[in-house]
């Protein structure tokens, strides 16, 4: 096992799933599935004494040679019942009379329970909103819209994991100002298969501006195997609130799966005829593997009417509308001193981010799950524009639909 794919204990794991069976193979094939699963079940001979013994587990998995012994007990989530024949009537009469979930038979069943084993511990409930930011071309500003969107996030009070999907892109650990803090970067994943625990893989990341991020360290390692970006965006997703993810311009292997994870792409285009035909190229690619692409018309400096409005860019890329970030002056400035992106609050940037999370979540994707009409690897984009209007004192105009 490499490390990240060892139990590791958290604050955010619930209590131990109780086993109850005399079956000695059949023990010997759960205690697998719960190691595997990082968790360290409790295990009973038949119906405990107590009755919050019962009922307090998060999980309990009744062997069939035990469930005649469990007559009586009373009905509760989270019960499954297992054994080599799971078709067997009298034992479907017991699962039945228990209110299990499922009757289970093994080996087949091994991958499902192994998950629901894990998903119990992790105390899983909706999946995280997850929103991916693509630069429409070079130097748009894509790693700094999803910095300040995470960072935005966090401040309103929302779990927030910020992922840098771009190993080229320089560390968002250092755009945040968070290069010495302690914790896992990516490398430390590149071995990661199967399933990651979602609460051991928040807490081994850097905390920075009351967030999580996954970086990469300064190493030369810059590549991304694909089944270790599979495995640790479902388990960002399964923690639930809310990720951001910061991808690069080109879809590789590794991308794709990212993008599979995705709910809804953030393309941030710059106001330029230019830019725009460069964004085109990057969108068929993306498009490819996630349903739901947005555009984000990053404004210019001093435009006062000259560039490409958002909704031309818009109707040249073929592609809702996000909106409009005008240009922030000051911002280069301010990331010099170690200011994260959407520090400041009523800056053009951070009113964006916090206008884009606050429809969001009018229209249901609150951190509680994706917006109506929105899921990874769905390939339909969410029903209806979710609008909002984001206006700039610091010059140009904002606004659009999120």
């Amino acid at each position: 096992m490499t490390p990240s794919e060892r139990p590791v204990h958290t604050g955010e794991e619930r209590g131990a799933p109780l086993i109850i069976t005399e079956d000695e193979r059949l023990l010997d094939d759960l205690l697998r599935l719960c190691a595997a699963a990082g968790a360290l079940p409790e295990v009973a001979h038949g119906l405990p004494a107590r009755r919050a013994d019962w009922e307090a587990p998060p999980l309990v998995i009744v062997g069939a040679d035990c469930a005649p012994r469990m007559r009586g007990a009373g009905r509760r989530e989270g019960v499954i019942v297992t054994g080599r024949d799971a078709d067997d009537p009298s034992v479907l009469r017991l699962a039945v009379a228990l209110g299990a979930e499922r009757v289970l038979a093994l080996p087949d069943g091994e991958r499902w329970l192994a998950d629901r084993i894990a998903d119990a511990v992790e105390g899983v409930g909706p999946p995280a909103l997850t929103v991916g930011v693509i630069g429409g071309c070079g130097g748009a500003g894509a790693s700094t819209l999803a910095g300040a969107l995470a960072v935005t996030a966090a401040r309103a009070g929302r779990r927030t994991l910020l992922v840098d999907g771009d190993p080229l892109g320089g560390g968002l650990d250092v755009l945040l100002g968070g290069e010495k803090e302690k914790g896992l970067r990516w490398p430390a994943f590149a071995e990661s298969r199967g399933r990651v625990a979602c609460g051991a893989l928040a807490e081994s990341l850097p905390r920075l501006h009351a967030l999580r991020v996954l970086s990469w360290d300064r190493g030369s390692d810059v590549t991304i195997p694909p089944p270790a970006m599979r495995a640790v965006m479902a388990a960002a997703r399964r923690r639930g609130g809310v990720v951001v993810v910061d991808l690069p311009r080109r879809v590789d292997a590794a991308v794709t799966e990212a993008l599979a994870q995705v709910d809804m792409g953030l393309l941030l285009v710059p106001s330029e005829l230019r830019a725009v035909a460069a964004a085109q190229r990057v969108a068929a690619g993306v498009q490819q593997a996630l349903g739901d692409l947005r555009v984000v018309a990053r404004g210019a400096p001093g435009r006062h009417g000259h560039g490409l409005p958002p909704d031309e860019i818009a109707r040249l890329m073929e592609l809702p509308l996000a909106g409009e970030v005008p240009w922030e002056a000051g911002l280069l400035a301010d990331l010099s001193r170690g200011a994260p992106p959407g520090a400041q609050v009523r800056g053009p940037l951070a009113r964006f981010c916090t206008a884009f999370w606050e429809r969001l979540a009018e229209s249901g994707g609150d951190g509680n799950g994706p917006p109506s009409g929105a899921g990874p690897g769905s390939g339909v984009a969410a029903r209806g524009p979710v609008a909002a209007r984001v206006t700039s004192r610091a010059g140009g105009r904002g606004g659009g639909r999120v």
